[in-house]
């Protein structure tokens, strides 16, 4: 009688062992090689990039054109002017080899980062929502050095467009991504390569962070939905698609300020409101005039840099001119003087850019590391 009374109670402690090593098992296999996770971020980060470089071509133009009134305004008008006029490679595509390079090299250095920094943290016993969004700001950190002088390069070849570009005049005539990086260099010196590096982490730093804080919580709450580890393509595009759209509305603001100070005119908050439309007209003085007409004293020294993505279309005439180059200062004035909604300007299309990118880059992600490992199982097998 006591054994058949103890076999409930083996079944339960059966059951227990059972869903132990189940939930071991799952957590070795959240750990993919670090070259697994190196090549499949990698690979998903250049994907959603390139597909979507498009639109960041739009976005450039739209806050670097220095003319008055400007020629590009809505989205859709952008993108048909740039393809009549100028096509596909030269025009909407301008820029995409140092894209190209950035994007994998970055996105690289970000994921190998980041699957290094979550383990070691979650191994140390800190919380994983702790983690992801820690491992999060530590792979973005990883990540500027290659990414920032890509973007300068990509923003400025996607300002000029073709060479002696017939149809818009940005101040810049480079003949290929070469000759970019060596004029640069050589007229304004190396570092320029790495302009806007702090205002990008400010801007990139808490993205990172949110987005893998929500994909990664997201994607719990997908498997005990499911019941499984493997939630579908269905789920995976909307918990990838989600959190990336989400950081983005969440960090509007930044990059707002961002695109603010990097394309802001030097001691324009000096200029007379009579002599505006003369200071910027683009036979006077251009905020896309080359290096030798750089103010070397003003501490935002006026160069036509964006590096933050296409969330923020050109200002209109009346916002707030930044005169400063801090982030902070820069958003309390555009908030005193445009309200919470000027902070958020352009939040429309920064959610969708973010949630397409974000989408495809960690769908392709979760892909290719369950393609590495059923290519490891096999070569293993044999």
């Amino acid at each position: 009688m006591e054994s058949v009374g103890s076999l409930p109670d083996i079944r339960q402690e059966r059951v227990a062992e059972s869903i132990a090593e189940e939930a071991e098992v799952d957590q070795e296999l959240a750990r993919p090689p670090y070259i697994h996770a190196i090549l499949a971020g990698g690979i998903g980060g250049l994907t959603g990039d390139m597909l979507m470089h498009s639109l960041d071509t739009v976005k450039t133009r739209q806050q670097g054109d220095p003319h008055m009134p400007p020629k590009y305004t809505s989205m859709g008008n952008t993108y048909y002017t740039i393809w009549r006029q100028e096509g596909i490679r030269r025009g909407l595509y301008g820029g995409v080899q140092p894209a190209f390079v950035g994007s994998f090299l970055g996105t690289c250095a970000f994921f190998g980062t980041y699957e290094w920094s979550k383990r070691l943290m979650i191994d140390y016993g800190v919380a994983p929502s702790v983690s992801y969004f820690t491992a999060g700001l530590f792979a973005d950190l990883a990540a500027a050095p290659v990414y920032v002088p890509s973007e300068v390069l990509k923003t400025r070849l996607q300002l000029q467009g073709r060479h002696n570009n017939p149809f818009f005049n940005s101040g810049y005539n480079y003949r290929s991504t070469l000759d970019a990086a060596r004029t640069i260099a050589r007229t304004e010196g190396f570092g320029a390569l790495f302009y806007g590096y702090k205002a990008t982490l400010w801007r990139d730093l808490p993205f990172s962070a949110l987005q893998f804080a929500f994909y990664e919580e997201e994607r719990e709450l997908a498997k005990q939905y499911m019941g499984s580890k493997d939630i579908g393509l269905a789920l995976e595009i909307l918990t990838a698609a989600s959190a990336g759209g989400m950081a983005g509305v969440i960090t509007t603001p930044l990059d707002v300020v961002k695109t603010r100070i990097q394309t802001q005119q030097p001691n324009t908050s000096s200029t007379p409101a009579s002599t505006l439309k003369s200071t910027l007209s683009p036979s006077s003085t251009s905020k896309h005039s080359t290096s030798a007409k750089f103010s070397k004293t003003s501490p935002y020294s006026n160069r036509p840099i964006s590096t933050s993505g296409p969330s923020t279309t050109l200002k209109a005439h009346g916002a707030a001119t930044l005169d400063t180059s801090s982030v902070i200062r820069g958003l309390r004035l555009i908030y005193q003087t445009e309200g919470l909604w000027g902070c958020f300007r352009g939040v429309g299309p920064r959610a969708v850019w973010t949630s397409v990118q974000s989408g495809t880059m960690l769908v392709l992600y979760q892909t290719l590391l369950r393609y590495f490992e059923q290519m490891s199982n096999e070569g293993s097998a044999v």
